[in-house]
């Protein structure tokens, strides 16, 4: 049987990128089909397939500026040459569901969202302007995108908060198989706990101005993880009790996660892989009150009688997250590190790939 996987660009290691791993160990004979690939990027697992890179590899500026490229990648996409392949199988936030599959060809697509800037969140990536260019291919990409995503035979995704939004702007059902964590890189360690955290891309749906300017007001340390195209007007803004680590390997990540008093979560996130991780290693999450959190925390809430591993803010304001840090400092001894790891422990590494694993067979036998 000949695999392709589709997979929207390899430049680095997030939670798509876990999940696409996953992917290339279960069918390691398999063509991984990408739009652009920075070498050194990925893991050792992806990275030593037999990638395929579109016409966007070559064109000038990708390695920092590929973004810009959009309105050609649904072009780009559909330019993959997949006759021959009986399985499909695309890992796609934005066009990578749009590939062509041939006619007696199987297509499954793991839907890490459908392309946020499109639908949902075009305002926070675009503005609300409505002269331009922009309003015009924007409504271009949706028309392409709900056309596109009649090529898939069977939606998987990565949250209830994604199926709706694939039944909403696709008129399709999918099934739900959470993305995994690896749950064995993260530790519970003992010592003093004195900062806050945040771990997370500087994009403007990321929330982190808020969590800067709550922290200016706050004055307890924050230390940020990440980069992107916010960082400088983000640097601007913020007091000396905020630090900017820049991008660190996962051996830091993984030490900073377990030496915070919390991770804070301002973001609205189709998922979110870092509260997972920062509960792995034993730490409650502030998170906004929206998105994928909703199906991943047990919010503080002496009327449940639950554990709790974290809390939420409900409005996405400065002021309600100054809330939020207010209302853990006075409740932070009610949470126990032992019990936040263990609840994460069912989303674990080994269990996506069994649940995946006996998903496709199913599928694929089904379709024969």
């Amino acid at each position: 049987m000949r695999v392709a996987i589709i997979h929207d660009w390899l430049t680095g290691m997030r939670g798509g990128e876990r999940c696409l791993e996953i992917f290339c160990e279960l069918f390691p004979e398999a063509d991984l089909y990408t739009l652009l690939h920075i070498p050194g990027s990925v893991s050792p697992a992806i990275g030593k397939m037999s990638i395929k890179t579109s016409f966007i590899q070559r064109l000038p500026f990708t390695k920092k500026s590929y973004r810009r490229y959009l309105p050609l990648f649904p072009m780009a996409v559909e330019r993959f040459n997949l006759k021959g392949y009986d399985l499909i199988l695309s890992c796609s936030h934005c066009v990578a569901k749009g590939v062509i599959p041939p006619p007696d060809g199987l297509h499954i697509s793991y839907t890490l969202t459908p392309m946020r800037y499109a639908w949902d969140m075009y305002g926070e990536y675009f503005g609300e302007s409505r002269s331009g260019i922009i309003p015009f291919f924007i409504h271009y990409l949706r028309m392409w995108d709900v056309t596109s995503s009649g090529r898939v035979d069977y939606f998987l995704c990565i949250s209830n908060h994604v199926k709706n939004r694939v039944k909403k702007y696709y008129r399709r059902e999918a099934e739900i198989i959470h993305p995994p964590v690896e749950t064995n890189r993260f530790r519970l360690r003992e010592g003093q706990k004195d900062f806050f955290l945040i771990v997370s891309s500087f994009a403007p749906y990321k929330g982190i101005h808020l969590a800067i300017e709550a922290f200016n007001r706050l004055g307890y340390s924050l230390k940020i993880i990440g980069t992107g195209q916010e960082g400088k007007r983000l640097k601007s803004i913020a007091k000396s009790n905020i630090e900017f680590l820049g991008w660190q390997p996962d051996p830091v990540v993984e030490d900073c996660y377990s030496k915070c008093r919390a991770l804070i979560f301002p973001g609205e996130e189709d998922f979110g892989i870092v509260p997972l991780e920062a509960m792995a290693s034993g730490r409650p999450v502030i998170a906004y009150g929206r998105g994928g959190v909703l199906e991943t925390m047990i919010p503080h809430s002496p009327e449940e009688g639950r554990d709790p591993t974290g809390l939420f803010f409900h409005e996405p304001t400065v002021d309600s997250l100054i809330d939020g840090v207010e209302r853990f400092t006075r409740l932070e001894r009610d949470f126990d590190p032992v019990t936040i790891r263990n609840h994460v422990l069912q989303w674990d590494r080994d269990i996506f790939k069994e649940k995946i694993k006996e998903n496709l067979l199913r599928k694929m036998g089904s379709s024969c």
